[in-house]
């Protein structure tokens, strides 16, 4: 299994990563440029405050992302997206092109033209460039590509912002912002030529030119998913909370920490790196799959270190401000507050990427580009809602930490509110912290559970959490046919339940209720889900294999389905199995991280699946691999 830096040799991913990373590049490097020059320039060009400037200038760039982001959605769903990407390529040439001609002529009507286009322009690639990934990519690469995006993209506005600031403060005639600007559009161009091709799903579609009704279609296509849509608010309001706390960096650094420009510099380059590294970080912690347990992580880093950074702030007067980033980089403080940021800016990568992941996949594809672009105008309309709210908490008197402090209380709200609608986050974050914290899970054969289709897990049953290792061990959602009594468990029900699961006396002792239980299984088959089934009804008392009953033949009568047998190992004398005849004895009984493992079998035709062909299976994968050799992953 190669890693995500592998798909840096490929033709199908490098040239548009090399394409996106030059446009954000191109982006920022023209923005700051012109921020910049406005900012300490300004009499030169116009009567304007240099303030209003600034705040008008960001308006001018998010103001396409309104008016022309359905528009956008449209072509790149219509046409060819490789072909999009160039045509962009082109126009940012163009725009380039007008820019210089703007500082030639001291013209800022031109300049704040350009500025709009270049918007229009980062419209345009927006739903190319997260749409066209699932074309090219494997759904076991998604997470490491998303990863090298929006490390690329974080690195590219970073880079970007650097550039334009140092051009415009060190060159005698700012027209080699523009001149730069088309250089690296061209470069980008050249990149693009070389992106393969990716057919439009819908090459029929009739473009609707009118932005308010087709927003509200695009939208209404992301309604139709419920997790996707969740997930595109959550991805909102990350880029309202890290909008928020960027746009905070240059007056946080002069007032509250008593430094200068570099330390504005050394905010930012902190902060993207360690949205880097959580990005590139996420195809390791997720077992290159769209792990959505990585999300909830992400949202309480977040919180955590987005507190803690608002309680490491100074508070007092800075003596001898403003200081030079060495005396800074002296105090033990200031480390604290960059540890903040990195690691504010790691777990946002936790955070953002699965999301991105999880909109592209259980996107449909005839619409996948609209529903790109509905989450591009509601991430626009949280940002400029973050900062009207930032604006008004500055101006009714509230300091800069303070800020950073209420925004991580919301963070921890919001998430709360996400995973509270979708228990899915949170029952795949508690999964995926059960088989990488408290145990190291090795899965054998993961393949044979099918990506896509109906089937049937049949395990056997050794402990209270073997539902979280199974659902941990699975690319996809699981409904567990389980008995009732386990929903009478304390907190345990309440997952249950919210996690779909169906309950049943299996013992028989009600056929009539056992049998409706059974009907609700085969629709969750009908419906093209995975059904598990742990046939000895309750967890084992003794260690060994108890009989299996005869439960799926109705279920497979009405629906019939592949059965994968599977066998839990290394689980019994664990804290949460049965031994010395009771659950939950003796915490730490295996100590902590010990390895267990899931051993995948062949799967059986469901005429096949007999009790005891089944029995006979799930005991030699039981004994396949010996407790003494199970090494985790």
């Amino acid at each position: 299994m190669s890693s995500q830096y592998s798909l840096l040799n490929t033709r199908r991913f490098l040239p548009f990563f090399v394409t996106q990373f030059l446009g954000a590049f191109n982006d920022n490097l023209f923005k700051n440029g012109l921020v910049v020059l406005l900012t300490f320039q300004a009499a030169g060009w116009t009567t304007i405050k240099a303030e209003l400037l600034a705040n008008l200038a960001a308006g001018i760039f998010i103001l396409p992302f309104f008016l022309f982001s359905a528009t956008a959605g449209q072509l790149a769903d219509k046409y060819d997206k490789a072909m999009l990407a160039r045509l962009v390529k082109l126009l940012e040439m163009a725009i380039m092109a007008v820019a210089a001609l703007g500082f030639w002529l001291h013209s800022l009507v031109l300049l704040l033209t350009a500025l709009f286009l270049l918007g229009c322009h980062s419209t345009l690639f927006g739903p190319v460039k997260y749409a066209i990934l699932p074309q090219h990519l494997r759904e076991n690469e998604l997470i490491g590509g998303n990863g090298l995006i929006e490390a690329g993209t974080f690195v590219a506005i970073l880079l970007g912002t650097l550039a334009g600031g140092l051009l415009a403060g060190t060159t005698v005639n700012p027209i080699w912002i523009g001149v730069g600007g088309m250089a690296v559009a061209g470069v980008g161009y050249l990149s693009s030529r070389l992106i393969p091709t990716a057919p439009p799903p819908d090459p029929e579609l009739r473009i609707n030119l009118n932005p308010i009704t087709e927003t509200w279609h695009n939208i209404a296509f992301a309604r139709e998913n419920r997790t996707v849509f969740l997930a595109i608010l959550g991805i909102s309001w990350f880029w309202l909370y890290g909008a928020l706390f960027l746009a905070q960096f240059p007056a946080y650094a002069r007032n509250v920490l008593g430094g200068g420009e570099s330390t504005v510099t050394l905010l930012l380059a902190v902060f993207t790196l360690g949205i880097g590294l959580g990005s590139l970080l996420c195809e390791r912690m997720s077992d290159k799959r769209v792990e959505i347990g990585l999300v909830p992580l992400g949202s309480i880093g977040l919180t955590l270190f987005g507190l803690d950074l608002a309680l490491a702030s100074p508070s007092g007067v800075i003596a001898g401000a403003p200081l030079p980033l060495a005396s800074m980089l002296a105090q033990f403080s200031t480390w604290r507050l960059l540890i903040d940021l990195i690691l504010i800016g790691m777990f946002g990568g936790f955070f953002i990427v699965p999301l991105y992941a999880l909109v592209q996949v259980r996107s449909a594809a005839a619409h996948r580009a609209r529903i790109i672009a509905a989450n591009n105008i509601l991430n626009a309309l949280f940002m400029v809602g973050g900062a009207l709210a930032a604006a008004s908490l500055l101006g009714a008197g509230l300091s800069i930490p303070w800020l950073f402090a209420v925004a991580a209380v919301c963070n921890a709200a919001v998430a709360l509110y996400i995973y509270l609608l979708i228990p899915e986050f949170l029952l795949r974050f508690l999964s995926w912290g059960l088989a990488h914290g408290s145990y190291r899970l090795n899965v054998q054969d993961a393949e044979r559970i099918p990506a896509e289709g109906p089937a049937v897990l049949v395990c056997n049953h050794v402990s209270l959490v073997d539902v979280l290792v199974i659902q941990a061990a699975s690319p996809r959602p699981v409904r567990f046919l389980l008995d009732q009594r386990f929903f009478r468990v304390p907190i345990l029900g309440r997952l249950l339940r919210h996690s779909g699961a169906i309950a049943a006396p299996l013992d028989g002792s009600d056929p009539g209720q056992l049998a409706r239980a059974q009907a609700e299984a085969a629709a969750v088959l009908g419906g093209g889900d995975l059904l598990a089934v742990f046939p000895e009804v309750t967890h084992t008392p003794d260690g060994r294999l108890q009989p299996f009953r005869p439960l799926l033949q109705p279920i497979l009568a009405c629906t019939p389905a592949p059965v994968i047998p599977m066998a839990l190992q290394g689980l019994w004398g664990s804290f949460f199995s049965r031994i010395e005849g009771r659950t939950l004895g003796r915490p730490f009984r295996r100590g902590i991280r010990s390895p267990i493992a899931l051993n995948i079998g062949e799967p059986l035709a469901a005429k096949d699946a007999t009790p005891e062909r089944l029995h006979a299976e799930v005991g030699r994968l039981q004994t396949a691999i010996p407790n003494s050799s199970i090494q985790p992953n």
